[in-house]
């Protein structure tokens, strides 16, 4: 019987080893960059981590990789401690039909001898890896998703209709920061379709009800109420503390706002509208796509945009349309998928039928055609219904 060096002088002898150099040199390649896989244990991959590299354990190898990297043709490095685990792992990629395999010479450790940068992880607790296990199996999310969630702080324009689900999904979700702007009090007519709140919190200010709600679903979430209402002397204080802001504003002054200062200061918003039976859904990124004002030029003259609560709204809808709210937040954070940047969904609940219409941007727009520093905040009460 062959010793264990035996079989690994054979392995390597049939697969392609790479030096730490080498490796460096091609994960600089830009878009033409081998996908890199540390195959290490949890403990070891805690201890640091080459840029750029997934992870997973040599265990979950074969069960793993056809979802991060379906092209069996798509140059990987692999790398592990000391590159015999990953000289294994390359055997077994190639029996898979993985035709451009490469094992790090030395692992991890030659990497670090070399001087060469690496990072550490941001760890979950083993409570964390338990609660958020479902997302850490999605190899588009893993830990490090899981990780930029927590890191993640996103700002709430409301605790009502579309403020209650998309806040829900991304506290369970384990976004790390949700801050919620809203300076009303819980009404029983909110009931019907405002879910953060219950009849034993009537009269009670909705950001605090919502904070009950929402740390009762998630303690790793902090919850930072604003009880205001948005103004030209608030708003940039106010969201300059957020990485995004989902938009679930009932009124015209408070958009057209939320618009400006988003981007003047460089934050994406994820914006959404209900109206009866109809829901709208579109997200805006301050460096690319079209803005609020490309699709609604002027806000409306007052009288010709009447509200929820002149015209009411099916209970169900905001659940439908703060959902998906939440998902366009969820991969705007992860970098992941693709954004409705450019695109406008809109959700008719009588029919069941969501139809897209192409947004563009445009180039005369009084607002996002500015440089960021030209850009000035106007309180709008005076132009729109509210």
């Amino acid at each position: 019987m062959p010793s264990f060096q035996e079989l690994l002088n054979v392995v390597k002898s049939r697969i392609r080893e790479i030096s730490v150099e080498d490796t460096r040199a091609r994960m600089r390649a830009g878009t033409d960059a081998p996908v890199l896989i540390d195959v290490r244990e949890r403990d070891e991959y805690e201890q640091g981590f080459v840029e750029r590299a997934q992870w997973i354990p040599r265990g979950f190898l074969e069960l793993k990789v056809e979802d991060a990297v379906p092209e069996h043709d798509r140059e990987i490095i692999l790398y592990c401690a000391g590159g015999t685990r990953s000289a294994l792992a390359a055997q077994a990629l190639h029996e898979l039909g993985y035709t451009r395999v490469s094992s790090m010479a030395g692992g991890f450790r030659a990497w670090k001898n070399a001087g060469y940068a690496f990072d550490r992880p941001r760890t979950l607790t083993p409570e964390q890896v338990k609660r958020y296990s479902r997302h850490v199996m999605l190899p588009e999310v893993g830990e490090a998703g899981q990780a930029k969630l927590l890191d993640a702080k996103v700002l709430f324009l409301g605790a009502g209709g579309l403020g209650s689900p998309s806040s829900l999904y991304l506290a369970a979700a384990g976004v790390g920061t949700i801050g919620i702007v809203d300076d009303d009090v819980v009404d029983e007519s909110n009931l019907q379709r405002q879910i953060l709140h219950n009849i034993e919190r009537l009269g009670m200010p909705k950001v605090e009800s919502a904070r009950k709600t929402l740390q009762l679903l998630n303690p790793d979430v902090n919850i930072i109420p604003h009880q205001t209402r948005l103004s030209s002397d608030n708003v940039l204080e106010i969201i300059a503390n957020y990485d995004l802001v989902i938009d679930g504003a009932d009124n015209f002054p408070t958009r057209y706002l939320l618009n400006d200062a988003a981007l003047k200061l460089g934050k994406p918003v994820i914006h959404a509208s209900i109206f009866r039976f109809e829901g709208q859904i579109t997200t805006f990124l301050p460096d690319s796509g079209p803005c609020y004002r490309c699709l609604y030029p002027d806000p409306p003259p007052p009288g010709m945009a009447p509200s929820c609560q002149e015209a009411g709204v099916l209970g169900v809808l905001p659940g439908l349309v703060g959902t998906m709210q939440a998902n366009e937040a969820i991969k705007v954070i992860l970098g992941i998928g693709e954004t409705l940047s450019g695109r406008l969904l809109v959700f008719d609940a009588l029919s069941t039928k969501f139809r897209t219409l192409k947004l563009r941007k445009d180039p005369g727009c009084r607002v996002c055609s500015k440089p960021r520093e030209e850009i000035e905040l106007i309180d709008y009460e005076a132009f729109c219904s509210i």
